[in-house]
């Protein structure tokens, strides 16, 4: 076969043909370069339990760290060449040590695979990650529980089916957003405390005949222990997995608060008022003001459901123990995690910025007949009506206020009574929109006695 016929086979960007195919599929150095801190920081460590082992001598020990130190430094500083033709950063890092030390650079692998290796940066990285996610967390659920405390006693319509059911409190709804995220923060920690087991010497697949101290590395790289099976060491990713599942459903947390804020800053319910940071005009429309960042994150928090899908496809066939299938692990965590983590800043910035229009909220929590419950619990309550007899009562007064065109709180006593009889004076007590708040005091409940309690405690828990 000619070179153009090649060439078509190929496509033009492999002008080489199956050769600069192969390296371009097998490199994974354009990505996981971004793993440099750990490598370099797995590499020290285990360089210095080789030395205390009497593996390596403490002189090549002390070479190969300062090499190391020195890799860190041109890579921080955008000093370093980058190779595809060295395939991955564990590779790249050494030939560059090689070239710094020398010989001293060869003995750095021993004990060790590059399949121990990159299972040990992966999963630094990704404790990192959740470190970090739960920072942001503790971040977002202060500029909740802020706007909660603000508006403890402010009145809203609850809402089911998008439809107006109750009357609750502003605090409590925000506060609702604190409980799901402080679940988000607690799968976070869950997932750091069961990823905090160490892989590093777990070589190929079946350990290593030299006399290493897992223990040491371990404790160096601020690992609880070793991983107890060589084989499950190297081949598992369910830490990233996991991670993936507890961004994927702060994902999905986030994304709904950012539908309500498209919702309620559109002129239909002006419930809020985003800021100019985090709000964009209309190029033709003076009069508009466009929630993009609400609108950004909201499509953008899908990557991290596509990276959690992706992975799971990936790692659902693998038999023990490593396959090269799991290089194609890192990029999605990558994109999922950086996604994360701006989509919880950007949330947390939203939040603090955002005002509420009070008046509006409360006008709107008075219309669609809010307080219907209230009226069938003062029936039960005070007449000892059935539950049901209740309800089917409160529905007739609900439909004499829409022939009236007017809410409940509005039909004169004598209006009601033609309905039952026993109705007296005593149940427009119940029927405005803040008695209805107050009355919610059981726990849990909307009342804002209640909103302030967690209020105070949700202050005590974040510090």
């Amino acid at each position: 076969m000619g070179e153009t016929s090649a060439n078509s086979m190929w496509g033009g960007r492999f002008s080489d043909g199956p050769d600069a195919i192969m390296e371009a599929i097998n490199a994974s150095i354009g990505f996981d370069k971004r793993l440099a801190p750990q490598d370099i920081t797995g590499s020290r460590a285990h360089a210095a339990m080789l030395a205390d082992c009497g593996i390596i001598s403490k002189a090549d020990a002390k070479a190969i760290d300062a090499g190391l130190v020195q890799v860190m430094d041109e890579i921080t500083r955008g000093a370093f060449t980058f190779s595809a033709a060295l395939e991955d950063i564990h590779m790249n890092v050494e030939a560059r040590l090689r070239e710094i030390i020398g010989t001293p650079a060869g003995r750095l692998h021993t004990a060790r695979s590059r399949n121990d290796q990159v299972a040990l940066d992966f999963r630094l990285w990704v404790r990192d990650q959740c470190d970090a996610a739960i920072a942001g967390l503790d971040a977002l659920m202060r500029a909740f529980v802020a706007q909660a405390e603000e508006g403890a006693d402010w009145v809203m319509p609850g809402f089911t089916h998008l439809q107006t059911a109750q009357p609750v409190t502003w605090g409590h709804h925000m506060l609702a957003y604190v409980e799901m995220f402080a679940r988000d923060r607690a799968r976070f920690e869950d997932a750091r405390r069961r990823m905090n087991e160490c892989p590093l010497g777990a070589a190929a697949l079946a350990g290593t005949s030299f006399p290493i101290d897992r223990g040491m590395t371990a404790a160096a790289l601020g690992f609880d222990r070793p991983t107890a099976n060589s084989l499950d060491s190297v081949s598992d990713r369910d830490f990233a997995l996991e991670f993936l599942s507890a961004a994927a459903i702060c994902a999905t947390h986030l994304s709904r608060f950012a539908e309500e804020l498209v919702i309620w800053s559109s002129a239909q319910f002006r419930f809020v008022r985003m800021s100019d940071r985090f709000s964009t005009g209309s190029s033709i429309m003076p009069q508009k003001r466009n929630p993009d960042a609400a609108e950004l994150l909201r499509a953008k928090l899908g990557r991290i459901l596509g990276a959690t899908v992706a992975l799971f496809t990936v790692m659902k066939g693998l038999p023990l123990a490593y396959s090269k299938d799991m290089q194609e692990d890192k990029e999605q965590v990558f994109d999922a995690a950086d996604t994360l983590l701006l989509g919880l800043a950007a949330m947390e910035g939203m939040v603090r910025d955002l005002s509420a229009n009070r008046p509006a909220l409360e006008q709107a929590a008075s219309a669609g007949f809010s307080t219907a419950t209230d009226l069938a619990d003062w029936l039960v309550r005070e007449l000892g009506l059935p539950f049901r007899e209740a309800h089917h009562v409160t529905g007739s007064l609900v439909k004499l206020a829409e022939d009236k065109g007017c809410d409940l709180p509005d039909l004169s006593l004598d209006d009601m009574q033609k309905i039952h009889g026993e109705i007296t004076q005593a149940v427009y007590s119940v029927l405005g929109v803040h008695n209805s708040v107050a009355s919610r005091t059981s726990h849990g409940g909307t009342a804002p006695d209640n909103v302030r309690a967690q209020i105070a405690r949700w202050k005590e828990v974040l510090g």
